[in-house]
């Protein structure tokens, strides 16, 4: 979808309408902006995580935008949505969560929220056959292992050797898997504040879009 805006003598100026996360990976895949954290302080003269708000009326004060910090001339929306994430209130995350946005938006991916459970074993061992599993003595594990078995040597006598077992793990944890979510809520709190900040911001080309991802994806029903 598109809007357009009159442009005087000058006739219809016509804005891509765009999601949040959609103008953040254009900005740093195409555009390929980078975020100067100083630069901010030096262009309006206030330090990072003084809020969005005051950011974006220095910039309409001074009639200029904050730049990126790409070494290039990038696109005047692409720096805008650079000098944003810049001053990322540290409420939301700051100057870490930025740099983990950008990271995120130049290779085209969200935060991992899940991964494939997988059953290994806790330890190995390496020789000349290869890599196999450790066992250990099931006896260790108490009531719910196994006691020594009796065997009968090759010369009549009687030997009680141990049931061995491999102690395995299975991963992620569920320890793993809330911290794991609990960082995609960052990140996706993050973005609802850039979003409310670019759409009062002054871009020329771009209208940001109220689309956000998925706030819970894993609470999707099959």
């Amino acid at each position: 979808m598109t809007v357009t805006m009159r442009s005087g003598a000058h006739g219809i100026a016509t804005k891509r309408s765009v999601s949040v996360l959609d103008i953040i990976e254009w900005a740093f895949q195409r555009e390929k902006v980078g975020i100067d954290f100083d630069e901010i302080e030096r262009e309006t003269g206030a330090k990072p995580g003084v809020g969005m708000e005051y950011i974006l009326m220095e910039q309409a004060r001074l009639g200029c935008r904050v730049q990126g910090g790409g070494t290039s001339s990038a696109h005047h929306d692409a720096d805008i949505v650079a000098s944003t994430l810049a001053v990322l209130p540290e409420s939301c995350g700051g100057r870490r969560m930025a740099i983990w946005i950008a990271e995120l938006a130049r290779s085209g991916r969200a935060p991992e929220w899940r991964s494939e459970l997988q059953v290994r074993p806790r330890a190995t061992a390496t020789n000349r056959h290869g890599t196999r599993a450790r066992t250990s003595d099931a006896l260790e594990l108490g009531s719910v292992g196994w006691p020594h078995q009796a065997r009968r040597k090759r010369n009549g006598s009687i030997a009680m050797e141990p049931v061995l077992y491999s102690p395995i793990e299975i991963r992620p944890t569920a320890r793993e898997i809330a911290s794991m979510r609990r960082g995609y809520l960052q990140w996706w709190s993050a973005l609802l504040e850039i979003k409310s900040a670019l759409q009062i911001s002054h871009l020329t080309s771009h209208v940001v879009t109220n689309v956000m991802p998925p706030s819970a994806p894993w609470k999707k029903t099959a």
